[in-house]
């Protein structure tokens, strides 16, 4: 492993430019960070900054284009421009360095230039072409301390999407110019743990080394997109959201284990009695909602005919008198095969019965795909979601603690003693009880 850049991490970007020391009064030197033995340092002294390109058997192929965006000169005679950083969703618009003054053709300055170069390569319709392709690292102006200039942030790689030509104003007369603007897809660094070794960028400096070995020392997303094209762009765009996803093998026992034997065993004895895995269902979101230390109504389940999405309806109590307040909770029970998914349509019927101030619970014996599971993350929606290794958890714990592990016996148990009323009562009467 060498040296590391990481996703919002701050550097020190000293005037003296010395690679040592490795940290400047308790921030990462950027030189120290970025330093490639033998090569001219790494520079981020302009807006788009690129590396000299290298001489390889096959060709020429340029290591890298850096870019700086600063924040406090957007709107200035200077920069009139105004950059979007959006990393946590992965897009970047970015314009180029075509200013008011420039008395050259829109598209032959030196970082227009650069960039249109690199964005013909990125969008190289074979894996060679793409595999030369110079990668994007974006790095952000930030204050530090009180101090506007001598810090940056990275804020990641990226692969251009776009590039178009824009009129802006400029200067302070009002007249109006022509520049060139890019957006950009920031990947998804989460199988680096959200850094970028700079020994892939060093690697590209060499000229001894081909394309293909290069590639072996890029970001896995790099090399999927380098492998299937634009195609798969939209899948490897950097999501915060991302990490709080679920995979669907996290979500389930381990196969040949106790728990996955349980799993199929509560599947298959509730497998045609699908009324009977509400209550069940209705039974442990209680149990996850009381875990949280606050107060919960079991309430009832909803007829078979015209429940409208909704399986279960409890309620819970936050706080107490005046400093307190009931929430309705709108339950969906759904017993399928343990290797099944619940889809983003399902969650979604779940959350469109929703009212304000009212939350979901999803309880299913099976587990929640990974864009459902996003989609929920990015919509916010108020919804819990409780799968099928989730479940057998929540009964092993009350199997253990008062059935001597017995867990068939735990749910029959449960089943015939705290067996709940079908009503045909609208949600919200559970807030008069």
């Amino acid at each position: 492993m060498g040296r590391l850049l990481r996703m919002g991490g701050v550097l020190r970007y000293s005037a003296s430019k010395d690679t040592v020391p490795a940290t400047l009064n308790g921030v990462e030197n950027f030189y120290f960070v970025t330093e490639s033995p033998g090569r001219p340092r790494a520079l981020l002294e302009k807006g788009i900054n690129a590396m000299a390109k290298v001489g390889t058997g096959a060709g020429v192929r340029r290591p890298a284009v850096m870019i700086r965006s600063s924040p406090w000169k957007a709107g200035s005679e200077q920069t009139p421009w105004h950059d979007v950083f959006d990393i946590d969703n992965g897009h970047v618009r970015y314009f180029g360095d075509h200013k008011p003054e420039t008395t050259s053709s829109v598209g032959t300055t030196t970082g227009n230039a650069a960039l249109l170069e690199a964005f013909d390569s990125h969008q190289s319709p074979t894996a060679e072409g793409r595999a030369a392709a110079a990668p994007l690292l974006l790095f952000r102006s930030v204050s530090k301390d009180g101090k506007v200039k001598g810090h940056v942030q990275f804020c990641g790689v990226a692969v251009i999407e776009r590039a178009e030509r824009v009129v802006q104003w400029g200067s302070q007369d009002r007249t109006t110019f022509t520049n060139y603007v890019f957006d950009l897809v920031v990947i998804d660094l989460t199988a680096e743990g959200d850094t970028l070794d700079w020994d892939w960028i060093t690697a590209r400096r060499d000229p001894d080394r081909t394309d293909a070995q290069v590639l072996e020392l890029a970001p896995k997303a790099w090399r999927e997109w380098v492998k299937h094209g634009r195609s798969v762009l939209p899948k490897m765009r950097r999501r915060v959201a991302r990490s709080r996803v679920v995979k669907v093998r996290d979500q389930r026992p381990l196969p040949g284990d106790q728990m996955d034997a349980d799993l199929q065993a509560v599947y298959k004895r509730f497998d045609n009695d699908k009324h009977a895995f509400e209550t069940l269902a209705a039974i442990v979101a209680a149990k996850v909602m009381r875990g949280s230390g606050h107060s919960y109504d079991e309430g009832w389940l909803t007829r078979r005919s015209g429940d409208g999405g909704a399986d279960f309806v409890g309620r819970l109590d936050l706080g107490s008198g005046l400093a307190g307040t009931k929430l309705v909770v709108l339950g969906q029970a759904k017993c399928i095969k343990p290797d099944s998914l619940v889809s983003a349509e399902q969650i979604a019927r779940v959350v469109a019965r929703l009212r304000r101030g009212w939350i979901g619970v999803y309880v299913t014996t099976g587990s929640f795909s990974e864009p459902a599971q996003l989609e929920m993350v990015e919509d916010q929606y108020p919804i819990v979601l409780i799968n099928g290794r989730d479940l057998i958890k929540e009964l092993h714990e009350t199997a253990d603690k008062d059935y001597g592990g017995d867990l068939m016996g735990c749910v029959e148990d449960l089943l015939s003693s705290r067996s709940l009323e079908v009503l045909s009562r609208r949600p919200e009467e559970i807030l008069l009880d």
